[in-house]
């Protein structure tokens, strides 16, 4: 079996280019398509597209010398990894159709579990018209309102992992900088030129006759739903966004404001800037909410330049906090999703999940603790809509494996499996790390973090190869964790008393 996600550290260098020169210099197949599939951990689909016979192995591999960083991308070697140790071991074909992909929102038909969530990505006609045609379901817009935008610049700043990929994203972003009437515009237009896209229309009001009014033209110019915006973080004025969704009574008040305006499903989007959500989910509900969105932003702070003292992005010698995004918040994003899965008060609720996706599985955690369906923005601001293409394709081919035949039959099956408290854990078996000697290249990392941040149950041998002390050994697996070269996993048990 491939372990997961060890092809993406061989290609950290690989530049995700538009139109790769790599594959523009083979004309044998697509080596661009295929290196993006591996990065957003697709590896099966890929190997279920490589030719039965592998084309590499007489190539003298002009797709590296034409790389934009030539020499530093093995191409090659990927791609045979992907024809012999992949495709071997696939169970299934590449499924031909998409058919299992489709669901619903509140009872309106979607291609397909993943939307555009409400933010610059979808923020024009030609955007989402680009993206639609890229195989997106469909879109939540930009925010719309009411009243004036105007916004910082620069207004992003990010952490990024060692490949320079962005692990933590910071925006201090606002709503749609276009007229409601320049909006209402482009939902006619879209409507028109794509009639099964879904149109998710986020809408934000200062009062109750605007979240009114707001959702009755979203309706009446083409919008299939209505999203509220009760948790935005960078708000100029107080008393909006996440200011409402900290509070219950607002969430209520608001959505029936809306419900008043449109016969329309109506999502209410709730902060994640509160302890526990259910409180304003529930009073969404009885405000007509069918559904919830989450999760927006996090309120956040990233860095201090140690010269200005100002944090990023800075905008003229100040800073503020912002709404933190990306994979690195999708943890905190599927706690919120069970949370709201596991509450009875909330069944028969679209569950609208976002909060770090980058790659088909992320999105199917989300499903598997009862989501409907899937938003995303960070990963599209930094690799594009054509991210789709793998999001479809990995998740169709997981069903198709598993023997799902729609996406419904995976929603919330991981449920009964999450508890809020730790109380419910067996505590009387110790699971022991196993030590692959032929991976194991005698950094001594996991003696290092064992003694310094565990229980001292590791030491080297001579030849420099870890000997567990099981004596010791309490099964944290910190070990596991720290391992560069994946050389440690799960190993036998012991019970530590009886039953």
């Amino acid at each position: 079996m491939i372990e997961k996600k060890l092809f993406r550290t061989d290609m950290l260098k690989c530049a995700l280019c538009q139109d790769a020169p790599c594959t523009k210099t083979c004309g044998r197949m697509d080596p661009a398509g295929l290196l993006r599939s591996i990065w957003f951990d697709d590896e099966k689909a890929a190997a279920s597209r490589f030719p039965a016979v592998d084309p590499c192995l007489d190539c003298p591999a002009p797709c590296e010398s034409a790389c934009v960083r030539a020499g530093e991308v093995p191409i090659r070697a990927l791609m045979t990894r992907l024809h012999d140790e992949v495709k071997p071991g696939l169970e299934i074909p590449l499924p031909e159709d998409e058919s299992r992909l489709r669901t619903e929102l509140c009872g309106v038909p979607l291609e397909n579990p993943f939307l555009l969530s409400s933010s610059v990505v979808a923020s024009t006609y030609d955007m989402c018209a680009r993206a639609f045609e890229a195989g997106w379901a469909g879109a939540a817009f930009k925010t719309i309102c009411s009243f004036d935008i105007h916004e910082a610049s620069p207004r992003f700043s990010a952490i990024t992992g060692d490949s320079g990929s962005i692990i933590g994203f910071k925006n201090i972003e606002q709503l749609s900088d276009h007229s409601v009437a320049e909006n209402m515009e482009i939902f006619r237009r879209l409507k028109v030129k794509y009639p099964t896209k879904f149109i998710l229309a986020s809408i934000m009001g200062q009062n109750d006759a605007e979240w009114e009014e707001l959702s009755r033209l979203c309706e009446e110019n083409g919008a299939d739903a209505i999203e509220l915006n009760f948790s935005c973080p960078n708000m100029a004025d107080g008393g909006l966004g996440s200011d409402i969704g900290q509070a219950p009574e607002l969430v209520e008040r608001f959505t029936a404001a809306a419900r008043r305006g449109t016969k329309l499903p109506i999502l209410a989007k709730l902060t994640p800037n509160v302890a526990v959500m259910s409180p304003a989910a529930e009073a969404a509900k009885r405000g007509g909410a069918d559904g919830i969105a989450a999760i927006n932003t996090i309120k956040s702070i990233i860095g201090v330049n140690p010269h200005t003292y100002v944090s990023a992005p800075a905008v003229h010698g100040m800073s503020a906090v912002g709404g933190y995004s990306g994979n690195a918040v999708k943890p905190i994003a599927l706690r919120f999703i069970a949370e709201l899965g596991q509450n009875p008060a909330l069944q028969g609720m679209h569950l609208s999940a976002m909060g770090g996706v980058e790659n088909w599985s992320d999105a199917l955690e989300f499903i598997l603790l009862g989501a409907g369906s899937v938003q995303v923005t960070t990963a599209v601001m930094q690799y594009g809509y054509r991210i789709i293409d793998d999001l479809k394709a990995g998740l169709n081919y997981y069903l198709a494996e598993k023997g799902f035949s729609s996406v419904e039959e995976a929603r919330g099956l991981a449920l009964d499996s999450v508890s809020d408290t730790t109380d419910v854990l067996e505590r009387d078996t110790v699971v022991f790390p196993k030590f692959h000697r032929e991976k194991c290249v005698g950094c001594g990392r996991c003696v290092i973090s064992c003694a310094d941040g565990g229980h001292q149950a590791i030491r080297l041998s001579e030849d420099r190869r870890p000997i567990l002390d099981g004596k010791k050994c309490v099964g944290c697996h910190l070990c596991v964790l720290v391992c560069p070269e994946r050389a440690i996993s799960s190993g036998r048990k012991r019970i530590t008393k009886a039953s």
